[in-house]
C-alpha cells in the first residue's frame, strides 16, 4: 500500500478550512504557514499573530511601517493567506476579536509572560495557552486525514513511532496505548535506531513521525527511509508546509502556540497527545471486540499491582 487510496501527496487539503463547518482562525493559520513565508512577509505574519487586534485597528501603511516593509509585501502576505487584499484582513480580524472578546466575556487573556507577572496571572496564560491548543488543535484537525490515518493503523502489520526531544513522549504514548490492545507497535528515539527501525518496513507498515517544528532532520530522515521502503508515512507538525511534509504521505496537524519561557512546550505535547488520541480511540473503534478484549486481559494482568485498602498503611 503506498497511499491511502483518495490522498493527495502532502495530505492536508486546503489549509484556509479543513471543515466547512469551521473554518481555520486567522491567527491559527497564519501560524501555521509561518515558517514558509518569506522573510519580509514573516514579519507582517508574525505582528497579526502577536498582535491581531492592532492590525485590525492598523491601515495598510502603518502595518508596512511597523513591520519595516512595503505596501506590497503586505498585500503579497494577505493573498499568500488566502484573502482577497487588506481590507478583508482586517475585517476578519476585527470579527475575529470581538468574538473571542465575547467568549471570554468581554476580558482578553494573552499568552506572553512578563517578568512582573504575578503567580495567578501566570496560571492563567499558562492554563489559557495549553486550553486553547486542545480546542484550535480540534477545531483545524483533518476528518479526512485522521480518517486515513485511522485506516491505515487499522490495516498495518507493524507501526513505527519517531519522535526525538519532547516528541518522544508523545511517541511513547501512542506505542504504548496500541501495544495495550495488541497491536504491534515501537516508538524510536535514537536516530540510528530510527533509521534502522525505517529500513526494515515494507508495505502494509505505518510509520508515524512525530515533530512540532515539522524541521527535525532525525525525524524527517527516518520517514524518508520509511517510505523508500515502501510504508505509508505519516508526519504528525503544528507546520503543514515544514520539510516533514515532503517524506509524508498523510499530514495531522496541530496548532499550538508557543508562548514566553517556552510554556508552549506544553501546550504542544497536549495538542499533539489531543490528536493521538483520536487516531487511537478510532483505531479501537474499528476493533472493537479485539481492543475490549485486550483492555480486559491487560487490566487483568496488572490488577494485583495495585495497593489493597486493607494493606495500606494506617
Amino acid at each position: 500500500m503506498r497511499k491511502p487510496a483518495g490522498q493527495e501527496k502532502g495530505g492536508t487539503g486546503d489549509t484556509t478550512a479543513s471543515r466547512d463547518s469551521a473554518p481555520l482562525s486567522t491567527v491559527v493559520r497564519v501560524r501555521s504557514l509561518l515558517p514558509s513565508l518569506p522573510p519580509a512577509e514573516r514579519r507582517v505574519a508574525q505582528r497579526v499573530i502577536d498582535d491581531p487586534e492592532g492590525v485590525a485597528n492598523s491601515t495598510i501603511t502603518e502595518l508596512a511601517h511597523a513591520c519595516g516593509t512595503s505596501e506590497t509585501t503586505v498585500i503579497r502576505f494577505c493573498r499568500a493567506i488566502g484573502f482577497t487584499g487588506y481590507p478583508e484582513l482586517r475585517l476578519t480580524l476585527a470579527t475575529e476579536a470581538g468574538r473571542a472578546q465575547s467568549a471570554a466575556g468581554g476580558r482578553v487573556i494573552g499568552s506572553d509572560i512578563s517578568p512582573d507577572d504575578p503567580l495567578d496571572q501566570i496560571v492563567e496564560k499558562v492554563t489559557y495557552a495549553d486550553a486553547r491548543a486542545v480546542e484550535e488543535t480540534a477545531d483545524q484537525l483533518d476528518l479526512d486525514v485522521l480518517q486515513q490515518v485511522i485506516d491505515a493503523v487499522v490495516g498495518a502489520s507493524r507501526v513505527d513511532v519517531y519522535g526525538v526531544g519532547a516528541s518522544a513522549f508523545v511517541a511513547l504514548d501512542f506505542q504504548q496505548k496500541l501495544h495495550r490492545i495488541g497491536r504491534v507497535c515501537a516508538a524510536w528515539s535514537d536516530a540510528h535506531i530510527m533509521l534502522t527501525s525505517a529500513a526494515v518496513l515494507g508495505e502494509g507498515d505505518v510509520a508515524l513521525g512525530i515533530s512540532h517544528t515539522g524541521a527535525t532532520v532525525e525525524t524527517i530522515d527516518a520517514l524518508a527511509v520509511a517510505r523508500q521502503h515502501g510504508a505509508v508515512t505519516v508526519a504528525l507538525t503544528n507546520f503543514p508546509k515544514s520539510p516533514i511534509a515532503e517524506v509524508a504521505d498523510l499530514i495531522l496537524t496541530t496548532a499550538a502556540r508557543e508562548t514566553t519561557f517556552r510554556s508552549g512546550a506544553t501546550a504542544s505535547r497536549l495538542a499533539q497527545l489531543t490528536v493521538i488520541d483520536c487516531v487511537f480511540v478510532g483505531v479501537a473503534q474499528q476493533t472493537f471486540k479485539a481492543t475490549r478484549e485486550a483492555l480486559e486481559a491487560t487490566y487483568e494482568a496488572v490488577r494485583g499491582r495495585t495497593v489493597r485498602p486493607d494493606r495500606r498503611r494506617r
